[in-house]
């Protein structure tokens, strides 16, 4: 099993570096190549386990998710993402549950509501790499990023609780109540903590590459800790990575940089080894339904994945216009939504590895011995649920939000408030620049470091407003880019003269490594500044 694993792994990678490389979307192209591969004869059968995907890959992309995201703008969007993070995944367990049970046949009622909670939460990464290529509004983005954070604890609660019920355990509406609070309670205080000793960790070790290794064990040990003492180990995660994202400005730039590069490569691996893996699990899927009527089947899975796509339709428009409606200090408050807006959020409701990962974690008996009832169906409709919400909705939100024109100017206002900001800070600088000139003699060698200093000054300010204006195809070069592309070139020059001293024997590699490195953070600091 481990060998094939890391096959998929590789064969994920590589083909989401293509998916990048022209432009595509990996997701997609993931799943579809995934439920090719799994009809070859002869590839080894690679099962999708949930203690793979909910201790060794849900943390560390829900963790990162958290990091990347703002707390003042999902605190500014709490309501709504209130609503459909912990709203929207009840609704929908109740309405495909209530549709599943009325449609499959076989299935009782408290199985068909852990096919609801199973397929409730949505996947939330496809939809902003879409929404980010396309320029969705960042009030979207947030929203989706929100829910994204919340819903799987959510959905995740509800599973345990619908799946007692099923099972035979005695399970009340009342303490489906209580756990869901003794989860998001004892999760928010166990990510605090976690957030607190590793920020003060982190600031007194000064140290970035432990700096960097303790922050990737967090989402785990957090993770397995507050599931330990039966917490949610998604809030718990969610709330560490919140807490640690907003004091990471704190830390060293050796350790942010490090931080930032380390956490994107994790996440390309992961969500490119999930989607494949997806995909992979359609054969497993069909030979348990051996002797079903396909028919029905085909029926039962229409049904229901209608039912998980319309559910978030008749939940998204009146939680965004009810409120208002009745409250006159939500309509002060916040700006009405668009009607197409909604739409695009309702849109965006592709299901993700959370959903397959809780449905194979259904058991094979219940507690009087007996079989789970029907649980090759849900595992089956689980995973109709998830590929045709990828490949239906996945494959059309880009093109729909462009039909809608659901366009943006937030990054020029993000430039005009840099431009600004960038400004302030130069005339702070000068004038402590001006205070440092006071102080030396007029022979003082150290004036010369004073000017330079006050011409990097300016040309930060200058990059802040140039970029207000025209492109260069409009003005051409700006005396900024002018300036970065001749540095460029010097960069090259010095690197190549490294290179050929080291292959001439003059200097060894240790002296190169140095002298690259210092090169490549020059070479790295002008892209940051570009980009």
């Amino acid at each position: 099993m481990s060998a094939s694993l890391l096959l998929v792994a590789v064969v994920a990678v590589v083909l989401a570096a293509l998916c990048r490389r022209y432009g595509l979307s990996a997701p997609l192209i993931l799943v579809l190549v995934g439920l090719g591969i799994g009809w070859i004869p002869g590839t080894p059968e690679v099962m999708l386990e949930p203690e793979l995907v909910l201790f060794l890959i849900l943390p560390p992309l829900l963790y990162s998710a958290a990091q990347e995201s703002s707390y003042q703008a999902i605190r500014a969007n709490r309501r709504a993402i209130g609503l459909l993070a912990i709203g929207l995944p009840l609704f929908t367990t109740v309405i495909v549950g209530l549709v599943a049970y009325a449609t499959v046949p076989h299935l009782p009622l408290a199985a068909a509501l852990v096919l609801g909670a199973v397929v409730a939460p949505p996947d939330a990464v496809s939809a902003q790499a879409i929404g980010r290529r396309v320029g969705l509004p960042r009030r979207i983005m947030t929203l989706l990023g929100g829910e994204s954070l919340l819903n799987d604890a959510t959905a995740l609660t509800a599973f345990r609780v619908a799946l007692a019920a099923a099972i035979g355990a005695t399970a009340s509406v009342w303490e489906g109540l209580s756990t869901f609070a003794i989860a998001a309670v004892g999760g928010l205080v166990i990510g605090l903590a976690v957030g607190f000793a590793v920020s003060w960790l982190r600031l007194w070790l000064t140290d970035p590459p432990m700096e960097t290794a303790i922050g990737l064990m967090v989402p785990f040990g957090t993770y397995y800790v507050a599931e330990e003492i039966h917490a949610s180990g998604v809030i718990a995660v969610v709330v560490a990575g919140l807490f640690l994202g907003q004091r990471s400005v704190r830390l060293g730039y050796a350790t942010r940089l490090q931080d930032d590069a380390v956490r994107k490569s994790i996440d390309a691996l992961l969500e490119s080894f999930v989607f494949l893996l997806i995909g992979l699990q359609l054969p497993f899927l069909i030979r348990g339904l051996a002797g079903e009527s396909w028919v029905q089947i085909a029926i039962d899975a229409a049904v229901v994945l209608a039912a998980t796509i319309l559910a978030r339709f008749l939940w998204v428009y009146p939680a965004t216009y009810l409120p208002r409606a009745l409250s006159s200090r939500i309509r002060r408050r916040e700006e009405r939504p668009a009607p197409r807006a909604v739409f695009i959020v309702g849109w965006a409701g592709m299901r993700g590895v959370v959903s397959l990962a809780a449905a194979f974690a259904i058991p094979l008996t219940t507690d009087d011995g007996g079989p789970f009832p029907a649980r090759a169906e849900i595992l089956f409709l689980t995973f109709v649920v998830v590929v045709g919400t990828l490949l239906l909705q996945g494959t059309t939100l880009g093109w729909m939000i462009r039909r809608l024109g659901i366009g943006t100017d937030d990054a020029a206002k993000d430039r005009l408030a840099y431009a600004s900001a960038q400004d302030r800070a130069s005339r702070a600088s000068e004038r402590r620049l001006d205070e440092l000139a006071a102080e030396l003699a007029e022979n003082d060698p150290r004036r010369h470091q004073v000017g330079m200093l006050r011409k990097w000054v300016t040309t930060q300010r200058n990059v802040g407003w140039e970029e207000l204006g025209r492109g260069p195809e409009d003005i051409g070069e700006s005396p900024t880019a002018a300036g970065n592309r001749m540095r460029m070139e010097l960069l090259q020059i010095q690197r190549k003269v490294f290179i050929e001293e080291r292959d001439d024997g003059h200097i060894d590699d240790e002296v190169l490594r140095t002298a690259l490195r210092r090169l490549d953070f020059a070479e790295g600091q002008m892209d940051r500044e570009v980009d």
